[in-house]
């Protein structure tokens, strides 16, 4: 795999060293480049987290991912520029579900000298910037947020008001790989998996966030939110091309499940 290839991707042109600094550039310019998406579960293509497959579908391809892509991506990228990178296991919205969601999520830990900072571009609404670990409330892109510490050596973050998951819990320690590759394979393939239910991309603007789930595309800003309702098949793949860089036409196929499940969701409210 090619970093010099992985850096173009992200538009990242300065010097590189392992220090604070340029890991928060790099975490802010991925982010502003690769879109979080799971266009792949909705198409039905077997996803792995395998950094060389990885690199291939968002690097090679200019794909977005989600998060065992977009944090395997950039973890495999801080391992390759000097940085001191640990692979750790989330769990999303541990507080309601319980420890059957460990594993739901990967993070990663990055060590330096005055401390360690939780790196995440895969929660899709998250912060923009690495975050120091350390009990407090903090605000990233102007959006805030807060982290609390929990038993048995775990870590919550409490994520803004507009996000679409409250919290995940995550923990320091190395993860169990073969956890993550079941829970890889069980996010994408179980009927009551919300990834299998719903079509989601999101993407950090100069602004804030764009998030397109299903038929509506909001623009979040840290003062509120604006939504609109895409029109057609036609409209969803131009909203795909030019909102979040992908040039996926197979996407356009996804329109009567995407309709369909709009149609759930309003009927629920």
């Amino acid at each position: 795999m090619n970093i010099d290839a992985y850096l173009e991707r992200i538009g990242f042109a300065a010097s590189v060293r392992p220090d604070l600094s340029t890991l928060a550039a790099l975490h802010r310019a991925h982010l502003l480049a690769i879109p979080y998406e799971n266009l792949d579960v909705q198409l039905g293509r077997p996803l792995t987290i395998e950094p060389a497959s990885i690199f291939e579908k968002m690097v090679t391809n200019r794909r977005g991912g989600w998060c065992y892509e977009m944090n395997g991506l950039f973890g495999w990228a801080l391992q390759q520029l000097g940085f001191k990178v640990t692979r750790s296991a989330g769990a999303v919205m541990r507080d309601v579900s319980g420890d059957a969601s460990i594993g739901n999520h990967l993070v990663l830990k990055v060590e330096f000298d005055d401390g360690v900072y939780l790196a995440d571009v895969g929660f899709g609404d998250g912060p923009i910037d690495p975050i120091r670990v350390a009990p407090g409330t903090f605000v990233s892109h102007g959006f805030h947020f807060a982290l609390s510490q929990e038993a048995q050596g775990w870590w919550r973050l409490h994520s803004h008001k507009g996000s679409g998951a409250p919290s995940f819990d995550f923990n320091l320690t190395e993860a169990d790989e073969s956890l993550l590759a079941r829970k890889c394979d069980w996010l994408q393939t179980a009927e009551e998996s919300v990834f299998v239910q719903n079509a989601v991309c999101q993407r950090h603007t100069p602004r804030g966030i764009s998030v397109l789930r299903g038929r509506v595309l909001r623009d979040l800003t840290p003062d509120g939110h604006q939504d609109r309702l895409i029109a057609d098949a036609g409209d969803y793949s131009a909203v795909l091309n030019k909102v979040f860089g992908l040039d996926l036409p197979d996407a356009a196929s996804l329109w009567p499940k995407i309709c369909a499940r709009h149609e759930v969701l309003l009927a629920a409210k």
